[in-house]
Protein backbone atom coordinates (compact mmCIF):
# COMPACT_ATOMS: atom_id res chain seq x y z
CA UNK A 1 0.00 0.00 0.00
CA UNK A 2 0.94 3.38 -0.91
CA UNK A 3 2.51 5.61 1.91
CA UNK A 4 0.54 8.32 1.37
CA UNK A 5 -2.68 6.44 1.50
CA UNK A 6 -1.57 5.07 4.81
CA UNK A 7 -0.69 8.85 5.47
CA UNK A 8 -4.26 10.22 4.50
CA UNK A 9 -5.73 7.66 6.18
CA UNK A 10 -3.88 8.61 9.74
CA UNK A 11 -4.86 12.41 8.67
CA UNK A 12 -8.71 11.61 8.64
CA UNK A 13 -8.80 9.84 11.91
CA UNK A 14 -6.27 12.72 13.32
CA UNK A 15 -8.86 15.20 11.90
CA UNK A 16 -12.03 12.61 13.27
CA UNK A 17 -10.30 13.21 16.79
CA UNK A 18 -9.75 9.49 16.54
CA UNK A 19 -5.49 9.12 16.48
CA UNK A 20 -3.58 12.03 17.88
CA UNK A 21 -0.50 11.59 16.32
CA UNK A 22 1.28 10.34 13.35
CA UNK A 23 4.48 7.87 13.64
CA UNK A 24 6.17 5.54 11.36
CA UNK A 25 8.46 2.86 12.17
CA UNK A 26 11.46 2.29 9.83
CA UNK A 27 11.10 3.72 7.60
CA UNK A 28 13.43 5.65 5.33
CA UNK A 29 14.36 8.75 3.73
CA UNK A 30 11.90 8.70 0.80
CA UNK A 31 9.31 6.77 2.78
CA UNK A 32 9.21 9.61 5.76
CA UNK A 33 9.45 12.69 3.43
CA UNK A 34 6.37 11.19 1.47
CA UNK A 35 4.67 10.34 3.92
CA UNK A 36 5.34 13.78 5.76
CA UNK A 37 3.87 15.77 2.82
CA UNK A 38 0.47 14.02 3.56
CA UNK A 39 0.45 14.00 7.43
CA UNK A 40 3.04 15.58 9.62
CA UNK A 41 5.21 13.02 11.30
CA UNK A 42 5.47 13.07 14.97
CA UNK A 43 7.87 10.49 15.88
CA UNK A 44 9.89 7.93 13.47
CA UNK A 45 10.93 4.74 15.71
CA UNK A 46 14.05 2.75 14.51
CA UNK A 47 17.21 1.42 16.31
CA UNK A 48 19.51 3.25 17.12
CA UNK A 49 22.28 2.71 20.16
CA UNK A 50 25.84 2.90 20.37
CA UNK A 51 26.39 -0.33 19.01
CA UNK A 52 24.04 0.33 15.87
CA UNK A 53 24.61 3.93 13.68
CA UNK A 54 23.19 3.35 10.60
CA UNK A 55 20.59 6.67 11.28
CA UNK A 56 22.86 8.87 11.92
CA UNK A 57 23.97 9.84 8.44
CA UNK A 58 20.66 10.06 6.65
CA UNK A 59 17.73 9.60 8.63
CA UNK A 60 18.17 11.65 11.51
CA UNK A 61 19.24 14.89 9.36
CA UNK A 62 15.52 14.21 7.63
CA UNK A 63 13.76 13.87 10.65
CA UNK A 64 15.35 16.98 12.37
CA UNK A 65 14.44 18.70 9.27
CA UNK A 66 10.96 18.60 9.13
CA UNK A 67 10.49 18.43 12.76
CA UNK A 68 10.05 14.82 13.72
CA UNK A 69 10.65 13.35 17.01
CA UNK A 70 13.26 10.26 17.06
CA UNK A 71 12.27 6.80 18.91
CA UNK A 72 15.48 5.11 18.75
CA UNK A 73 14.24 0.98 20.25
CA UNK A 74 16.57 -1.68 21.31
CA UNK A 75 19.06 1.24 22.81
CA UNK A 76 20.57 -1.39 24.65
CA UNK A 77 21.84 -2.94 21.77
CA UNK A 78 19.11 -6.16 22.21
CA UNK A 79 20.70 -6.54 25.51
CA UNK A 80 24.34 -6.11 24.52
CA UNK A 81 24.96 -3.15 26.15
CA UNK A 82 24.30 -4.49 29.61
CA UNK A 83 25.70 -6.92 32.75
CA UNK A 84 24.19 -9.77 30.90
CA UNK A 85 25.25 -10.74 27.76
CA UNK A 86 26.49 -14.33 25.95
CA UNK A 87 26.85 -15.72 22.74
CA UNK A 88 23.70 -16.34 20.59
CA UNK A 89 23.92 -20.04 20.82
CA UNK A 90 23.21 -19.97 25.02
CA UNK A 91 20.06 -18.00 24.07
CA UNK A 92 16.77 -19.90 23.58
CA UNK A 93 15.67 -21.24 20.55
CA UNK A 94 12.80 -18.39 19.62
CA UNK A 95 15.20 -15.35 20.81
CA UNK A 96 16.15 -13.75 17.74
CA UNK A 97 19.83 -12.91 19.67
CA UNK A 98 20.44 -16.90 18.75
CA UNK A 99 21.07 -15.70 14.56
CA UNK A 100 21.89 -11.69 15.28
CA UNK A 101 25.17 -11.49 14.13
CA UNK A 102 26.51 -9.60 16.86
CA UNK A 103 26.42 -12.17 19.24
CA UNK A 104 28.05 -14.93 16.41
CA UNK A 105 31.39 -15.74 16.80
CA UNK A 106 34.02 -13.30 15.84
CA UNK A 107 31.84 -10.59 15.73
CA UNK A 108 30.57 -11.63 19.50
CA UNK A 109 34.23 -11.02 20.70
CA UNK A 110 34.83 -7.59 18.68
CA UNK A 111 31.69 -6.84 20.49
CA UNK A 112 32.51 -8.16 23.62
CA UNK A 113 35.56 -6.84 23.82
CA UNK A 114 33.78 -3.10 23.16
CA UNK A 115 31.87 -3.89 26.11
CA UNK A 116 34.39 -4.37 28.42
CA UNK A 117 35.88 -0.93 27.55
CA UNK A 118 32.39 0.47 27.97
CA UNK A 119 31.80 -0.95 31.24
CA UNK A 120 35.31 0.56 32.34
CA UNK A 121 34.73 4.00 31.19
CA UNK A 122 31.38 3.57 33.14
CA UNK A 123 32.70 1.87 36.08
CA UNK A 124 34.78 4.92 36.52
CA UNK A 125 31.81 7.71 36.24
CA UNK A 126 30.33 5.26 39.09
CA UNK A 127 27.31 3.88 36.37
CA UNK A 128 26.63 1.25 34.78
CA UNK A 129 27.10 0.48 31.16
CA UNK A 130 23.68 0.43 30.59
CA UNK A 131 22.68 3.98 32.25
CA UNK A 132 26.31 4.92 29.42
CA UNK A 133 24.62 3.47 26.53
CA UNK A 134 21.07 5.60 27.65
CA UNK A 135 23.31 8.61 28.60
CA UNK A 136 24.95 8.59 25.17
CA UNK A 137 21.66 8.55 23.30
CA UNK A 138 20.15 11.43 25.39
CA UNK A 139 23.10 12.98 24.58
CA UNK A 140 22.57 13.07 20.65
CA UNK A 141 19.81 15.41 20.80
CA UNK A 142 16.56 16.84 22.93
CA UNK A 143 14.72 14.98 19.75
CA UNK A 144 15.99 11.91 20.96
CA UNK A 145 13.89 9.41 23.64
CA UNK A 146 15.30 5.71 24.29
CA UNK A 147 12.63 3.12 24.07
CA UNK A 148 14.65 0.16 27.00
CA UNK A 149 12.63 -2.64 27.14
CA UNK A 150 12.99 -4.62 30.29
CA UNK A 151 10.45 -7.15 32.64
CA UNK A 152 12.28 -5.91 35.81
CA UNK A 153 11.08 -2.84 37.95
CA UNK A 154 15.14 -2.47 39.16
CA UNK A 155 16.12 -2.21 35.61
CA UNK A 156 13.00 0.92 34.79
CA UNK A 157 14.85 2.45 37.83
CA UNK A 158 18.39 2.10 36.34
CA UNK A 159 17.52 3.04 33.27
CA UNK A 160 15.89 6.23 34.52
CA UNK A 161 18.80 7.39 36.59
CA UNK A 162 20.96 7.41 32.76
CA UNK A 163 18.82 10.93 32.81
CA UNK A 164 21.26 12.00 35.80
CA UNK A 165 24.38 11.17 34.07
CA UNK A 166 26.41 13.93 32.73
CA UNK A 167 28.63 12.33 29.93
CA UNK A 168 31.38 15.38 28.89
CA UNK A 169 32.85 15.57 25.24
CA UNK A 170 35.58 13.73 25.83
CA UNK A 171 33.45 11.24 27.29
CA UNK A 172 31.24 11.21 23.79
CA UNK A 173 34.90 11.37 21.98
CA UNK A 174 35.89 8.19 24.01
CA UNK A 175 32.72 6.39 23.33
CA UNK A 176 33.13 6.74 19.73
CA UNK A 177 36.86 5.80 19.71
CA UNK A 178 35.87 2.76 21.17
CA UNK A 179 33.21 1.87 18.77
CA UNK A 180 33.73 4.24 15.99
CA UNK A 181 31.13 2.46 13.45
CA UNK A 182 29.01 0.61 15.90
CA UNK A 183 29.28 -3.20 16.62
CA UNK A 184 30.40 -5.53 14.26
CA UNK A 185 27.18 -7.39 12.38
CA UNK A 186 24.22 -6.20 11.21
CA UNK A 187 21.30 -5.44 13.58
CA UNK A 188 18.96 -7.93 11.23
CA UNK A 189 19.65 -9.90 8.01
CA UNK A 190 19.64 -8.19 4.60
CA UNK A 191 16.26 -9.05 3.49
CA UNK A 192 14.80 -8.17 6.78
CA UNK A 193 16.17 -4.25 6.81
CA UNK A 194 14.34 -1.54 5.74
CA UNK A 195 14.88 -1.14 1.64
CA UNK A 196 14.70 2.30 0.91
CA UNK A 197 17.52 3.86 3.25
Amino acid sequence: MPIEEVAGTVGELIAQGKVKYFGLSEAGEDTIRRAHAVTPGSVLQTEYSIFERDVEEKILPVVRELGIGFVPYSPLGRGFLTNAVKPGAEYAEDDMRRWDERFQGENFAYNLRAIQQLKDLAAAKGITVAQLALAWLLAQGEDIVPIPGTRSATRVEENAGAAEVDLTSADLRHIVEILPHGSAGSRYPAAMMPTDW
